[in-house]
């Protein structure tokens, strides 16, 4: 099965060994990976920050590189939310609309994909540690994604995974709200750490980085016992 990476802007400049560890991944389920060096954003702090035009012209982009009947697949469902929910809106009535219908069926998140897609729930990952699981906002909400990533984390070897009280609830990122309100997102962050303490885990997982850039950021800060990882690395632990 032929997939095309999607790498989000974040991703390849601050956390790219997530990125290989998807490839890493993937081609453990036979899967041929490619990325297409061309790619750069899909387009969503553009849009968010009210910039339509510009959103569209990158997403007029995007869609050129990823104009194959292959799947693409991303570790955000942020990204992937965006591409899914709201191309459609930017290329209303235009002569892109067919290319954005392909695309938008194309395109998934890496855990729905795994899920999903390949059908597969067990990589043969070991993790010892104590675990729980975030649902990001753009996962949750945009991709209907619930019980897939718990699937995959009770396979793996060694973890386990306990549920945290208001596990749906924002971590307070939300792009450029962390920026224009920075109290707040703080505020939600540092409740979203609290019940993670007091299910006694040590590491925090997500399918976003985002948000675990957000919490990583007051854990540090506080230097507090947790740790943050995105499922893929997790998926890519305790084998070569």
């Amino acid at each position: 099965m032929k997939v095309q990476l999607f790498i989000p802007c974040f991703v390849d400049q601050l956390y790219p060994q997530t990125a290989f560890n998807m490839v890493k991944v993937l081609e453990k389920a036979c899967c041929d990976v490619e990325y297409n060096t061309n790619q750069t954003c899909c387009g969503q702090p553009a849009f968010n920050a009210g910039f339509w035009e510009e959103a569209k012209s990158v997403a007029t982009k995007f869609i050129k590189d990823f104009d194959s009947t292959d799947y693409v697949v991303a570790p955000s469902a942020s990204c992937v939310g965006f591409v899914r929910n709201y191309y459609a809106q930017l290329f209303e009535n235009s002569s892109q609309h067919n290319l954005v219908k392909n695309l938008t069926g194309r395109i998934f998140e890496f855990t729905e994909f795994l899920t999903g897609v390949l059908k597969i729930e067990n990589y043969g990952a070991e993790l010892n540690a104590k675990a729980t699981y975030h649902d990001s906002c753009a996962a949750l909400r945009e991709c209907k994604i619930k019980e897939g990533p718990r699937n995959l984390l009770k396979k793996v070897k060694g973890l386990e995974l306990v549920e945290m009280n208001e596990a749906e609830t924002c971590c307070g990122f939300g792009g450029t709200f962390a920026v224009k309100f920075e109290d707040i997102s703080n505020a939600m962050a540092d409740q979203k750490i609290t019940n993670t303490l007091k299910t006694g885990a040590t590491h925090i997982i997500s399918t976003d980085l985002s948000c675990l850039m957000h919490l990583q950021g007051i854990i540090t800060k506080k230097t507090l016992p947790l740790t943050t990882m995105h499922i893929a690395d997790v998926l890519a632990s305790g084998w070569e």
